[in-house]
């Protein structure tokens, strides 16, 4: 392990050390902010098992769903600003979306799971989902799998499709451009939706752990022949991606898709990045605030929760304004933390009342997954003391 912890937060570091235990490929990294100051930056292990090369400090990673995180901070800073409002109307700023019955759809909608867009209709291949005006044409066109604003389930990847469609009809830049722009220029943090070339040595391979891979077998085998099973087409989009969403060469391992804009799953960023950037939704981080107390109270008021429209274990998420809560399937450090995990057991988030930015990022994708939490409890307990 490698990196810097403050004097205290060394039961943190432990629980990070912890989750390299048996998984001797494995590359991560932790980054956290309290105030605004680093208090723990530490990084370790593997960026790559092919070749056996070690995870360096500007390693950075696939962060899968904690793009949506991002985008929804890029939605709320539009609503801060007064250029969009969560009762619009979707059509009122993409009116090709008026189709198929959703032109009711409001942008809270859209945002929180419940626009009934969680997957295609139509079989999407990666040519498909590497031409944004391609993919965001069968989501305008398409008719919805449940009556918008009715129930939720997963927008797994068209989430980021959705939302940046609406980052693009309101600020006339690509959802990626407005995020270099408004987010990582400012706080000089390395992250990205879309990278570009001369960072693609920098990325660390992704690899399936054995509770992912077992938990995508165990669900093919219980599908029924002949019932389309929307909870996988969510995550494959009905064949451009596997279930794990990463292959040896491809999914999110390869080069095409990781400097595409896909920012439902497609974000790269170091840990230390992410922390910055939740940690500017809370204080001023480095000469930066990026989201003001009453856009953090509106953009996090409960928007769904419970059962989802295609049934699901439990325990179940919450969102807000695209944002996941604090809940039994997420803990954060307080109830009112905020953010989003990703694919394989990425963590990053805001925490208002301790003023925290939180980021765990990992190459080794599980499913079944402490790691995460295993911090986030050292933290929690560190910090209550």
């Amino acid at each position: 392990m490698n990196g810097t912890v403050a004097p205290g937060f060394e039961p943190v570091a432990e629980a990070f050390a912890a989750g390299f235990d048996g998984r001797p490929t494995m590359g991560a990294a932790l980054a956290i902010r309290v105030d605004g100051h680093p208090v723990v930056d530490i990084w370790g292990g593997t960026a790559d098992e092919r070749d056996g090369s070690a995870w360096e400090r500007d390693t950075a990673s696939v962060v899968f769903s904690c793009t949506k995180g991002l985008v929804s901070i890029l939605v709320a800073r539009l609503v801060q600003e007064g250029r969009l409002r969560y009762d619009d109307l979707v059509i009122n700023h993409w009116p090709e979306f008026a189709q198929a019955g959703k032109e009711h759809t409001t942008v809270a909608q859209l945002l929180s799971h419940r626009a009934g867009l969680s997957a295609p209709r139509e079989d999407l291949s990666v040519d498909d989902i590497l031409d944004w005006n391609s993919v965001t044409a069968v989501l305008a066109r398409q008719q919805p799998l449940w009556q918008p604003g009715s129930g939720y389930a997963y927008h797994a990847i068209t989430h980021g499709w959705l939302a940046g469609q609406l980052i693009r009809a309101v600020t006339g830049m690509t959802v990626g451009e407005y995020f270099a722009r408004s987010i990582a220029a400012p706080l000089d943090a390395d992250a990205w939706i879309g990278i570009p070339e001369s960072v693609a040595a920098r990325v660390a391979h992704q690899q399936v752990g054995p509770t992912l891979s077992g938990l995508i077998a165990d669900q093919a085998a219980a599908r029924t022949p002949g019932i389309v099973d929307w909870l996988d087409r969510a995550m494959t989009l009905g064949g451009a991606l596997t279930p794990a969403l990463v292959t040896d060469e491809g999914d999110f391992n390869d080069l095409r898709l990781q400097r595409a804009e896909i920012p439902g799953a497609g974000g790269i960023a170091t840990a230390r990045a992410l922390a910055a950037i939740w940690s500017a939704t809370v204080t001023e981080t480095d000469g930066v605030r990026l989201l003001d107390d009453q856009t953090v109270s509106a953009a996090t008021a409960v928007q769904t929760e419970g059962h989802p429209v295609f049934d699901a274990p439990p325990p179940f998420p919450r969102w807000g304004m695209g944002f996941q809560l604090d809940a039994e399937a997420r803990r954060y450090l307080t109830p009112v933390g905020f953010g989003h995990d990703g694919a394989g057991g990425q963590v990053a988030f805001a925490e208002p009342r301790l003023k925290v930015g939180f980021a765990f990022t990992t190459n080794y994708m599980e499913a079944v997954d402490p790691r995460g939490t295993a911090i986030v409890d050292a933290l929690r307990g560190v910090l209550t003391d």
